[in-house]
Parts: structure tokens; C-alpha cells; sequence
């Protein structure tokens, strides 16, 4: 991962189309699903968040396992080069630069892609499925309130359509044997570490509010060197995932998280924007 690389940040007119094209991608894998054989999808699926998932996991843990290290061990730096052409007209292709610390992270993420493939561990898919969170959340970032009051809005609409309107998003989820979920056993006290019986959250739900969540898109926070905005949205984003959960019990039904995340994580903002006469700022 070169630091050089720049986060992307989403635009207005990305928010607006980003829910048109996670419908089509929903859709294609429902109807994927519904014509091909659920095992062959699932074995193409778990090769490629095997390599992914390997991938994103030691990205994440690297940072952390450094202060494991001992300030004597042999770090050599290794580079990865591939070009094309010669001379003046070389080109570039991959150019990754590693070192033997991450080559010990790559081999710690490799035993829990191979424990994922092997037993489809929920630990092991809860471990990919936060690196991939982690990932996603570093490398979006929104440009205004605006664009995030966009993503936000549309994303809502496709949520309570795909949820309520239809099976797609419950079936997609349920047949979808790979790491685009967090799970969470509710037998885990009379079965253990074997329990089978999960309550699940997509990992849309925690990487699409989280940029928000982080304070980036709120200029009068960044401009008083504050954390009021982004501490808010944290407390609304546990809240609306609260709500979700009291809600999902009571009616024994999939709910759309981003229901209840989105009125929160924008309406708790406004509302200490409103209080500090910051609206216009905020905007």
C-alpha cells in the first residue's frame, strides 16, 4: 500500500448514482443465485475474498503487530516491479513495496483465510468482514454534508425497497456464502464457538455512514478544531443500530438498518447544528 495513494472522495453525482449501481449489482446476484447452482457461485466467491480478504486483513492488522516486533528483528524492504516497455517510453504496471514485517502479517492472515475456506468459521468471516469495513471506511471519503445527505438519502430508499419490497436483499444475504456480512451467534451461551444460529449486519451498513461518522465531510468541526460533529454522529449511529436491533426483535423480521441509521446519523448532526447556529456552516 504506497502512502502516495489519495483516498477517493465521492462527488455529488457519485452519491447519486452509487444506489442505482448497487441495485443492479443486488439484482445480478439474485438472479445469479436463481438460474446457476448456489455451490459453484459460493466456491468462486470464497477464492476471491480468500485472496481479498487475505489481503485486506493484513493491510489492517500491520499498524498493530509493529509494536510486536522487537527493535531488533531483520526488517528487509523488498519491491515489487513490473514494467513495461524500455527506455524512455518504460511504463509502470505494479510497483509494491513490502517488507518482512508484512510478509509475517500476510502469513498471520493467511492461516484465517485458510480457516475461513476450510470451516466458514464465523470468527474467521467476522475478521474479514472488519478488515473489509476498515478498508472501505480509509478509503471513501465525502467531500460536503451535501453529497453525504445524498448517498445517505438514496441509499435509504434502496434499502427499505430491496428489504421490504422484495426477497433480494434477505435472499442474496442468506445464500451469499462470503465475508459481506458481520455475524452474530445468538446460541453463542448454550453452544459455544459452534453456535449456528446468527443475527447478520452488512457491511454497507457500517462502511456507508462511518466516512460520515468520521467527521470529514463537516467543515465548522474541522474549522474549530473540534470533534462536536463527529461524536454526535457516533452516538446516533449506536442509536440507530440500537433502534434496528429493538425493532427487528419486537417484529421478528430482516429490518433495513440504514432505516433507522440514516434519520439518525443526519438528524442528530442537524439538530446540534441547529442548537450552535451552524446550519449554514455545515452546508
Amino acid at each position: 500500500q504506497n502512502s502516495s495513494e489519495m483516498p477517493e472522495t465521492i462527488t455529488s453525482r457519485d452519491a447519486a448514482r452509487f444506489p442505482i449501481v448497487a441495485s443492479c449489482t443486488l439484482l445480478g446476484l439474485y438472479l445469479f443465485f436463481k438460474i446457476f447452482s448456489q455451490e459453484y457461485i459460493n466456491l468462486l466467491l470464497s477464492m476471491y475474498f480468500f485472496v481479498l480478504g487475505i489481503l485486506a486483513l493484513s493491510h489492517t492488522i500491520s499498524p498493530m503487530m509493529n509494536r510486536f516486533f522487537p527493535a531488533n528483528f531483520p526488517n528487509k524492504q523488498y519491491q515489487l516491479l513490473f514494467t513495461q516497455g524500455s527506455g524512455e517510453s518504460k511504463e509502470e504496471i505494479v510497483n509494491y513495496e513490502f517488507d518482512t514485517k508484512d510478509l509475517v502479517c500476510l502469513a498471520l492472515s493467511s492461516v484465517v483465510g485458510v480457516w475461513y475456506l476450510l470451516r466458514k468459521h464465523w470468527i474467521a468471516n467476522n475478521l474479514f468482514g472488519l478488515a473489509f469495513s476498515l478498508n472501505g471506511v480509509e478509503l471513501l471519503h465525502l467531500n460536503n454534508v451535501s453529497t453525504g445527505c445524498i448517498l445517505l438519502g438514496g441509499l435509504f430508499i434502496y434499502d427499505v425497497f430491496w428489504v421490504f419490497g422484495t426477497n433480494v436483499m434477505v435472499t442474496v444475504a442468506k445464500s451469499f456464502e462470503a465475508p459481506i456480512k458481520l455475524v452474530f451467534p445468538q446460541d453463542l451461551l448454550e453452544k459455544g464457538l459452534e453456535a449456528d444460529n446468527f443475527a447478520m449486519l452488512g457491511l454497507g451498513d457500517i462502511v456507508i455512514p462511518d466516512p460520515w461518522s468520521l467527521g470529514s465531510p463537516f467543515p465548522c468541526s474541522l474549522k474549530k478544531n473540534t470533534h462536536t460533529y463527529f461524536y454526535t454522529s457516533f452516538v446516533a449511529y449506536i442509536f440507530g443500530l440500537g433502534l434496528t436491533i429493538f425493532i427487528m426483535h419486537i417484529f421478528k423480521h430482516a429490518q433495513p438498518a440504514l432505516l433507522y441509521l440514516v434519520p439518525a446519523c443526519i438528524g442528530f448532526p442537524l439538530l446540534v447544528a441547529l442548537a450552535k447556529g451552524e446550519v449554514t456552516e455545515m452546508f
